[in-house]
Formats: C-alpha cells, sequence, structure tokens
C-alpha cells in the first residue's frame, strides 16, 4: 500500500507549520521524517493518521484520497512517542484493546494477539503489566498493538526517544526487522539522524514546514542537496570559497587539492570531517585539539583563519598538540545560495 501527500500545508496558532509538502511513500518502503524540533514532522504525521485535517492538499493511501477520514476508518495505526499504554491492562489486553473495540470474536482475538506478540518476542510477557517490563518491551508492546491491527501503513512518532542510547540501537534493529518481515509501508518520525540513516530506506529531510531532500540514506549523506541538509545530516566543514580546476578555492585564495572529482562553482565549500588529509602535502594547519571519539580521533585545525575539523581512523597516526600538518581533501562539495552546485 503506497502512500502520498500532495500540496499538504498547516497553520496551527497562526503559524505556517507545513508548507505546500508533497511525498510518497511506496509500498513496502520505510521512510523515515527527519528535522529539527519544530519543523513540521510530527504535525505531517498526525496529518497521515486523521488526527489532524489539512488546510489545503491530499492524502492518498493505496489511491485512494483519505483525506477527510476520521482515524478509526483509515487503514493506518500509530504507534506514540510516550507509547499511550493503559497502566491497569495486561500486555495481552493492551495489544487485543483496538480489536476489542472492533467487536472481533474471542478466539480470533487471541490467536491473532498470540501471533503478533511471538512476532515482537513478548509472549513470554502475556500477562505482565506495562509497569512490570523494560522501556524496550513497551515500545514493543506499542508496535504490537498497531500491528495487530494490520494496517496498510504503520506510523511512528519519535518512537525511541524515550529509550537509552543502547537500547535504542537494539529497539530500533528490532523495528526494522519486523518491518522487513511484514513488508508493511512505514513513515516513521524522528529527530536522530543515525536512527534514520539506520532504518530508512529513503530520509527525507524537513525543515521550516518543507521537505528539503529526499534520497536514500546514503546518497543524502554524500550529496545533500542543500546546506541546511548537509549541516543537519552528520558533521561538516563549511569554508567560504568556491571549486575550480579540481581544488578548493578559498576566499583568501589558498588552494587545496581534492582528490576526488568535484562540480566546479559556488561561494561555500562543504567538505565531511573524514574527508580532511592529513600529512606532509598541502597548505599548513595548527593542530588546536585532538579528541578521542572511541572508535575515531577528531581533530581540530586552525586553517586559513577558520576552525576545520577531522576524523582520524584507529589506524590513523594522530597528530601532536601544537604541530603543524598539511591538508588536502578527499571530496568537497560546492554550495552556492544554499544550493548544491553541479
Amino acid at each position: 500500500m503506497s502512500l502520498h501527500l500532495s500540496g499538504v500545508s498547516k497553520d496551527l496558532g497562526g503559524r505556517r507549520i507545513v508548507d505546500d509538502l508533497d511525498l510518497e511513500v511506496d509500498s513496502g518502503e520505510l521512510v523515515c521524517l527527519l528535522g529539527p524540533s519544530g519543523c513540521g514532522k510530527t504535525t505531517t504525521l498526525r496529518i497521515v493518521a486523521g488526527f489532524l485535517g489539512p488546510d489545503v492538499g491530499k492524502v492518498v493511501i493505496d489511491g485512494r484520497d483519505v483525506t477527510h477520514l476520521p482515524p478509526e476508518r483509515r487503514p493506518t495505526a500509530m504507534v506514540f512517542q510516550n507509547y499511550a499504554l493503559w497502566p491497569h491492562m495486561s500486555v495481552f489486553d493492551n495489544v487485543a484493546f483496538p480489536l476489542k473495540l472492533r467487536k472481533l470474536p474471542r478466539a480470533e482475538i487471541a490467536k491473532r494477539v498470540e501471533g503478533m506478540l511471538e512476532l515482537v518476542g513478548l509472549t513470554h510477557h502475556l500477562r505482565s503489566r506495562p509497569a512490570h517490563i523494560s522501556g524496550g518491551e513497551q515500545q514493543r508492546v506499542a508496535l504490537a498493538r498497531a500491528l495487530v491491527q494490520e494496517p496498510a501503513v504503520l506510523l511512528l512518532d519519535e518512537p525511541l526517544s524515550n529509550l537509552d542510547a543502547k537500547l535504542r540501537v537494539r529497539v530500533r534493529e528490532d523495528i526494522r526487522d519486523i518491518q522487513l518481515r511484514l513488508g508493511i509501508t512505514t513513515l516513521v518520525v524522528t529527530h536522530d539522524q543515525d536512527e534514520a540513516l539506520s532504518i530508512g530506506d529513503r530520509v527525507a529531510v524537513m525543515n521550516g514546514g518543507r521537505i528539503e531532500q529526499v534520497a536514500p540514506p546514503d546518497a543524502l549523506y554524500r550529496q545533500p542537496a542543500t546546506r541546511f541538509v548537509g549541516n543537519f545530516v552528520g558533521a561538516m566543514n563549511s569554508l567560504p570559497g568556491a571549486i575550480e580546476d579540481g581544488k578548493a578555492v578559498l576566499a583568501d585564495g589558498t588552494r587545496v587539492e581534492v582528490l576526488s572529482p568535484c562540480a566546479a562553482g559556488g561561494t561555500e565549500i562543504a567538505v565531511r570531517p573524514e574527508d580532511v588529509v592529513l600529512g606532509a602535502d598541502g597548505p599548513p594547519a595548527r593542530v588546536e585539539r585532538v579528541v578521542a571519539r572511541g572508535h575515531f580521533t577528531e581533530v581540530v585545525l586552525d586553517f586559513a583563519g577558520t576552525s576545520l575539523r577531522a576524523y582520524l581512523g584507529p589506524d590513523d597516526p594522530r597528530p601532536e598538540l601544537g604541530a603543524n600538518t598539511g591538508v588536502r581533501f578527499r571530496r568537497a562539495l560546492g554550495y552556492a545560495d544554499g544550493q548544491l552546485v553541479g
């Protein structure tokens, strides 16, 4: 089942929250809506779910216009940020609740709930209450309650924000595994770039109510279409200057060799820290700070009158504080008026 948002806009409190938004999610695809707080991503999700109506635009699921249908008549199910579990009900009864509202036969309810709890690995907590299970298990209960309704489109609002860092990694892998096994069309809202890049088939980056770029994670990271996307998704060095004849030419005239082909032009040069190469070759920089980051080392350089960050791998030699080094770039991108050149 595909999802299509066409020209969707929404004003709340006298402010445009979602602005002429277009988005397509293909059948069986998982798309992440990624962006900072207040960019309109949760409002967009609530419009898809039917909790809010757009001021203009359409919501179409599998070719059917559902824009004016209430939530209970849409083929969607939503997992909320706070899980919204009933504390006085068992895990079984929480998952069964939407099926009981539909007045399905008890035998069918039991079969579907038990099957779904097996899918999410919670059969051993069948009779437990939410307060007696972990945060990750509560998240899986909320996921099971959504999936047991057999929706055409699954909606998840910041599903991992209440979990600690290590548990977030495990639960996001569980969510992705279940989504792939069921082949269910899924839209996930998150502000966490690692989460989006890890589980999304494609990522849609939102800013100011609009989508700036939709792309697979690798393409989004390596070829950010706008300066905002480049700065929001991962770390980025920004330097005034342009790409000329395969070199990064800074505003003060410093010329830096770029080892990979790059499009000419721009008024700003963007370089990922891992694409900064240190060594004997290239214009000089002074090492201002060396920070161990576990699986890599961050080096902060004073370069051409600005601060430049480099990420070194575990096998790269670590420079001494205060040392001088040459600088080259593996890759560099040019931007003009905030848009990628070439």
